[in-house]
């Protein structure tokens, strides 16, 4: 398994936390959720962007680290100080700061729909001053992929954050496809991470396997969702690779690094050559690149076997 390049990529660059500089030098604006290793991977891909196209910038990177109250403070920073350019990571950070300002451009990584998040008017036609890449994942082929593992899968689990815009709209997805592919399927969301053992252990005594999708409050809390899984012997399969990393057992997923580097690519189209966001369609990381991931020790803990053909995906954790 190759090892993740967006943590070398990042050694080389220089990122101010101050805004200031010559006028050759935009002044970029970072607003972040949270710290989780796939937004870390948008926002290095989006930084990598700026260093490979030779864009002079200075980044003031703000993270609310989980604490969406901090948000509006952020987004004031970033308006206060007429910023050229904001990348919103993740869809709560985009909502924030579409709310705060109607004309500085925002560019999105790691969002979901942003159509549902409210900040577009649709993805060919965005229509306001929000553009950017969605981390939309292939949910139907990770649906169809739970097959190949849990054979006996009648009964499939969905647990979600209902306060997340993003969690829900892929859950609906996911609920879709697999009741067309003719599987018994139990919902069950929560609001909080201190609800998410119950809820995952109440679920696991329901179902044959539980899939997550990319919500950050799963995803904050994948550890517990693991041990969970092992004390009760029914596999979770989340929609992103730090997920499965993180305590589940495999997935179909886009490349985070990449998605941020697309939304550099679009930044420099607005920053150098005048493009207007919107009219910028929104780009999909799952037509750029897909990675499995095999969570080995997982795996391994459950009694579970690999698949034949994932034999070069697996991934273990370092000693």
């Amino acid at each position: 398994m190759k090892k993740m390049k967006y943590v070398l990529m990042m050694l080389p660059l220089l990122i101010l936390a101050a805004c200031g500089g010559d006028d050759d030098t935009f002044q970029i604006g970072i607003i972040q959720v949270m710290e989780h290793p796939a937004l870390e991977a948008a926002q290095a891909g989006f930084i990598a962007a700026f260093e490979y196209y030779g864009i002079e910038a200075e980044f003031d990177i703000q993270n609310a680290l989980g604490d969406r109250t901090i948000l509006p403070t952020i987004a004031d920073r970033f308006v206060n100080n007429n910023v050229d350019l904001v990348l919103a990571v993740a869809t709560p950070s985009v909502q924030t700061m579409f709310g705060a300002t109607d004309s500085i451009p925002i560019v999105g990584s790691a969002i979901t729909s942003y159509e549902a998040a409210g900040v577009v008017n649709s993805n060919a036609a965005p229509g306001t001053n929000v553009t950017g890449a969605s981390d939309m994942n292939p949910i139907e082929l990770q649906i169809e992929m739970l097959f190949e593992f849990v054979p006996h899968l009648q009964t499939l689990g969905i647990a979600y954050t209902s306060s997340e815009t993003n969690a829900v709209y892929q859950a609906e997805l996911a609920t879709a496809h697999a009741r067309s592919l003719g599987l018994t399927v139990v919902t069950s969301s929560i609001t909080a991470i201190a609800e998410v053992q119950q809820n995952i252990l109440s679920l696991a005594s329901r179902v044959d396997a539980i899939w997550l999708p990319t919500d950050n409050t799963h995803a904050d809390a994948m550890p517990i969702v693991g041990q969970v899984a092992i004390e009760t012997g029914v596999p979770v399969f989340p929609g992103e690779n730090q997920m499965v990393m993180g305590g589940g057992i495999a997935t179909l997923s886009i490349d985070y690094f990449e998605l941020g580097f697309q939304s550099g690519r679009m930044a420099r189209e607005i920053l150098i050559n005048g493009a207007n966001p919107a009219e910028m369609p929104i780009v999909f990381g799952k037509d750029l690149s897909l990675e499995y991931i095999v969570n080995g020790f997982m795996v391994q803990e459950m009694g579970m076997v690999i698949p034949a053909r994932f034999a070069d995906y697996v991934w273990f954790p370092e000693d």
